[in-house]
C-alpha cells in the first residue's frame, strides 16, 4: 500500500484518531445514564467481546518474555481511559479531547529526556504549532473547577507513557496482545471496584469505586459504538507507535481535533469561527512540516 515503509506509522495514527473521535462522542452521548468508571467497564467489555475470539481463531505468533512491562502498559491506559472519560462527562467535549492530546507534547519531552531520541527543532516546533492549533480550536475554559484540569492533565501524561510503552513492545507483541492487555485491564479494575462496592459498603464515587448498572434502551447502541470504535483506535495506535517513533507519529494524534470538529457538528454543534479555522491550519502545517522531515532525513538521530 505504501512505496514509502516510514508513513505507515502516520496513516495509522490518522485512522485511530478517528476512532478516539467517535468513542468520545459516543461517551458524550451517555453522559445522563454512566458514570466513568462505568464507562470504562463497558468499553472495554464491548472490546474483549470482540478480541478474544480473533485470538482464539489466529492465535498470535511473537517472542513475548515482557510480562511486567505488558501489565504496566495496560494500567496506564487504563488510569488515562478514567481521567479521559471523566473529563468528556464533566466539561466540554473539546476540552476534554485538547487534554488528552497533550499526550503529544509529554511524549516528545519524555523521547528526548528518557530515550535520547532526536528529531530536530522542525519536529519540535511542529509539536509546538499543533498544540497550539488545537488551543485554538478548542479555547480552555479556566472557570471550571481546578480538579478537572488536574484530570486532564494525568490523561495526557498517563497517555503518553503508555503510548512509549508500546513502541518498546512491539518488537516482543502482536498488536492485539498489546491491545488485549489494555482491554483486560480496563476491564477488572472497574470489576474489582465494583466488588468492593458491594462486598464492603465502601460508597461508590462515581470514577474509581463504582456500582453495576445495566444499559437500557438506545444506551445499548452507544454502549457498542463506543467499544468499537475504541477498540479500531486503540488497534491502529498501536501499530502506528509500533510502526515508528513516538516523536514523529504522534503529531498526526492532533487529527483527532478535525475529526471532533465535524462530528460535533454532526451532532448539533456550532460551526467553527474562524479562530478555530486557523487552528486546523496550524494543525495541517504542523503535519506537512513532520512530512517534509521525514523525507528529508531517512533516520532519526540519537543524541550522543
Amino acid at each position: 500500500m505504501f512505496k514509502d515503509p516510514r508513513y505507515k506509522g502516520i496513516f495509522f495514527m490518522l485512522l485511530a484518531a478517528l476512532g478516539f473521535s467517535v468513542m468520545g462522542g459516543a461517551a458524550k452521548a451517555l453522559k445522563e445514564s454512566f458514570n466513568a468508571g462505568q464507562l470504562v467497564f463497558y468499553r472495554n467489555a464491548v472490546g474483549l467481546l470482540f478480541l478474544l475470539p480473533g485470538l482464539f481463531i489466529k492465535p498470535p505468533v511473537q517472542e513475548g518474555g515482557r510480562p511486567i512491562r505488558l501489565a504496566f502498559r495496560g494500567l496506564m491506559g487504563t488510569l488515562a481511559l478514567y481521567t479521559l472519560l471523566y473529563c468528556i462527562l464533566h466539561i466540554p467535549l473539546g476540552t476534554a479531547m485538547s487534554y488528552n492530546l497533550t499526550s503529544a507534547l509529554f511524549i516528545a519531552i519524555f523521547s528526548y529526556f528518557l530515550f535520547n531520541e532526536y528529531h530536530g527543532n522542525h519536529v519540535g516546533f511542529a509539536v509546538l504549532l499543533g498544540f497550539a492549533g488545537m488551543l485554538l480550536i478548542y479555547k480552555p475554559v479556566m472557570h471550571l473547577p481546578w480538579y478537572y484540569h488536574v484530570a486532564g492533565l494525568i490523561s495526557g501524561i498517563t497517555s503518553a507513557i503508555a503510548y512509549l510503552t508500546v513502541h518498546r513492545l512491539a518488537k516482543y507483541y502482536e498488536p492485539r496482545v498489546i491491545v488485549l492487555s489494555f482491554l483486560l485491564s480496563g476491564f477488572i479494575v472497574p470489576l474489582i471496584t465494583m466488588i468492593i462496592h458491594y462486598t464492603t459498603g465502601v460508597r461508590a464515587d462515581g470514577l474509581f469505586i463504582v456500582d453495576f448498572k445495566l444499559p437500557s434502551g438506545v444506551d445499548w447502541f452507544w454502549i457498542l459504538l463506543m467499544g468499537l470504535a475504541a477498540l479500531f483506535g486503540q488497534y491502529f495506535v498501536t501499530k502506528s507507535y509500533g510502526a515508528d517513533k513516538a516523536g514523529i507519529v504522534s503529531i498526526f494524534g492532533y487529527s483527532n481535533i478535525i475529526y471532533s470538529v465535524f462530528i460535533g457538528m454532526l451532532l448539533g454543534d456550532a460551526f467553527p469561527d474562524w479562530i478555530s479555522w486557523a487552528g486546523i491550519i496550524c494543525i495541517i502545517g504542523s503535519g506537512i512540516i513532520i512530512s517534509i522531515h521525514k523525507k528529508n532525513q531517512p533516520h532519526d538521530k540519537k543524541l550522543k
